[in-house]
């Protein structure tokens, strides 16, 4: 009896193994979110007649999360510098509020946050989207940029959670989502998110959840930092977009994932989640990796990997 046992199990672990391979290399995002979607709660219930607060909602990712927040039957507050992009935006959904926002503007975020609360009564949601990317290389970009980059996509950011985690610690409830994508001010603003998560032991009802995007078809490369804060050459184009991830499915799993308490949603396509892995769990092997695809660059060979860093901008 006992062998038999022991002969099932034998069968069984490699087919797990097989199962999950297969499931692998179909994945677009890490295995405890494609799990969520699968058997966890739907957006469309669990958001349904919640407040949440939007930034960098005038394109892309941010436009995307008010349309199927929106379907969801979310209360939306859409913030932007750009308030006529913001009415754009607003007038395909329903029951929202146009919050003009600029994120280094930090003396102006109380303001704001009061009004928001102000409007709804209170804040369920507050997804932290606005930012810049940069396309430049270090030996030629000024110092100017590195401290824009910082000021916008970290400190104004943490300035606006710092007006809203106090309304949620004082209701004992809420979610705030930093979406991670900006390379080095970025990986500044998930170390911080990390620890506020556990300085927040005394609220399990407070979400603190951090979004790790691969590549997703949007034109914010036409915004992004160059060589000089002020007078860079600008991008002129987005370049090719047919590789990357629709938008519409990458803000999916974002709301599953929010929906079903994910504290980090790694939402890529292959090969880009082969790299969050290889990254996280062999970092000695991604460094190898990386620096084969430098080499391979260097000398014109065209290697799968090659087409891992061409395309992650």
């Amino acid at each position: 009896m006992d062998l038999c046992i022991v002969s099932a199990l034998w069968c069984f672990i490699p087919l797990y193994l097989l199962i999950h391979f297969m499931f692998f290399i179909f994945a677009d995002a890490d295995f405890t979110l494609l799990w969520a979607s699968v058997i966890g709660h739907r957006p469309e219930t669990k958001l349904k007649g919640l407040v949440v607060w939007v930034t960098g909602a005038s394109s892309g990712i941010g436009e995307e999360l008010a349309y199927q927040l929106a379907k969801c039957g979310s209360r939306l507050i859409l913030s932007a510098r750009r308030e006529d992009e913001l009415n754009r935006v607003k007038r395909q959904c329903l029951d929202i509020l146009v919050l003009p926002l600029d994120l280094l503007k930090r003396k102006s975020h109380e303001e704001k946050t009061k009004a928001a609360i102000q409007y709804f009564g209170h804040i369920d949601i507050l997804i932290n989207n606005g930012g810049r990317s940069q396309r430049s290389l270090c030996l030629e970009t000024s110092v100017d940029v590195y401290q824009a980059l910082m000021e916008l996509n970290f400190l104004g950011t943490v300035s606006i959670t710092k007006q809203v985690l106090p309304h949620m610690t004082q209701r004992g409830t809420g979610s705030i989502v930093a979406v991670s994508r900006y390379s080095a001010s970025k990986h500044a603003l998930q170390g911080f998110f990390n620890s506020l998560r556990t300085e927040l032991t005394d609220y399990p009802n407070i979400l603190i959840s951090t979004v790790c995007p691969g590549p997703v078809q949007s034109q914010i490369v036409h915004n992004a930092f160059t060589e000089e804060a002020e007078q860079g050459t600008p991008v002129a184009t987005a370049g090719n977009q047919e590789h990357k991830m629709p938008t519409s499915r990458c803000v999916r799993l974002m709301l599953v994932g929010i929906a079903n308490g994910v504290k980090e949603m790694w939402i890529a396509q292959q090969p880009f989640l082969l790299f969050y892995y290889a990254w996280q769990y062999t970092p000695t092997f991604a460094w190898f990796i990386t620096q084969r695809v430098r080499f391979n660059q260097k000398i014109g060979l065209l290697s799968p990997f090659f087409f891992f860093t061409k395309y992650l901008s």
